[in-house]
């Protein structure tokens, strides 16, 4: 496998998944553990938003400011996380051991996967049709979607996560979302025992 976990997505939820996850790289279920964000996400309605309402953001903080400063957050922080830009999946297949991304210029295997992209009805990514189902916190006449999931879960090592997950579009929930993601994954790497990352004080 080219990833343990493979995340599919830039924005908000996505990179506080990938956040999270680089954050454990001394726990020792998480050492070599390969993650991966693909970091396309153009799309992204935070590339709009001005942020005035997230705890910790200074008010005024434009979405496509966050965007950028994340994942540069990300590369100096945790840069074991490897970033892939300027590729779009094309297709999320399953594979042996795990799933087959496939993007418009490249294919990677990866044991688990995270989807956080949009969730516009133009979702274009292969193979995901039988999890689509109308959003049931979005206006009906916006036509929204979100993947079927269970906490999180669409099925065995595939997981979904902000406004796609059914969550309403909001910038902290999507941030939240893709933190609650990456516990389950550090649990799972962790036979089970739930695990979460604090950095403290010295």
């Amino acid at each position: 496998m080219d990833f343990d976990v493979l995340i599919i997505g830039g924005g908000a939820a996505g990179l506080s998944c990938a956040l999270l996850l680089g954050s454990a790289k001394e726990k020792s279920y998480a050492l070599n553990k390969n993650v991966g964000i693909l970091l396309h996400q153009k799309a992204s309605h935070l590339q709009s938003a001005i942020i005035n309402n997230a705890l910790g953001i200074p008010a005024g903080t434009s979405g496509g400011v966050i965007l950028k400063e994340g994942a540069v957050q990300l590369k100096d922080l945790y840069p074991q996380v490897q970033q892939i830009t300027g590729e779009k999946v094309k297709m999320i297949s399953s594979a042996e051991g795990g799933f087959l991304i496939t993007t418009n210029k490249n294919s990677y295997t990866a044991q688990k996967v995270v989807i956080a992209v949009g969730y516009s009805e133009l979702l274009t990514i292969q193979d995901l049709e039988p999890y689509i189902i109308p959003h049931k916190k979005s206006p009906a006449h916006k036509n929204r979607i979100q993947l079927r999931n269970e906490d999180h879960l669409v099925k065995e090592n595939m997981y979904v996560a902000g406004s796609l997950a059914g969550h309403r579009s909001q910038y902290a929930i999507a941030c939240g979302s893709g933190a609650c993601v990456a516990t389950d994954i550090l649990t799972s790497w962790n036979n089970g025992e739930h695990s979460v990352v604090h950095d403290k004080l010295k």
